[in-house]
């Protein structure tokens, strides 16, 4: 009895805190229980189709090219009052890095750790 109860409070608290969406946004966006839709991707995919941003894939190209490693993690942010990648990057020795990166021209603008 008390499994079913933890069970749905935690289900209460997850719709409560916004991390899980309630019924009537899926019904309008199936994408929310996944996470996206918050516009951040779709910004950056339509950015990249009206050729006003690189495609990160090939800026993490660029990078693997010049830094064996692995791609960790991506953001979008703003640097310096333009739109830049913020690249974390395993390298090979284990090291973590983050790659500060132009979004419009792929420019690698600097390096943070490593």
């Amino acid at each position: 009895m008390s499994r079913r109860f933890t069970i749905a409070g935690f289900a209460v608290l997850a719709l409560a805190t916004g991390f899980v969406a309630p019924p009537a946004a899926l019904a309008q966006n199936p994408r929310a229980i996944f996470g996206a839709g918050r516009g951040d991707q779709d910004q950056a995919r339509e950015a990249v189709r009206a050729g006003r941003q690189v495609p990160l894939s090939k800026i993490l190209q660029t990078i693997a090219a010049r830094n064996p490693g692995r791609h960790l993690n991506t953001t979008l942010g703003d640097s310096g009052g333009r739109t830049a990648y913020f690249i974390q990057w395993q390298l090979d020795d284990g090291q973590v890095v983050v790659f500060v990166v132009d979004a419009e021209n792929g420019q690698i603008l600097g390096r943070q750790g490593g």
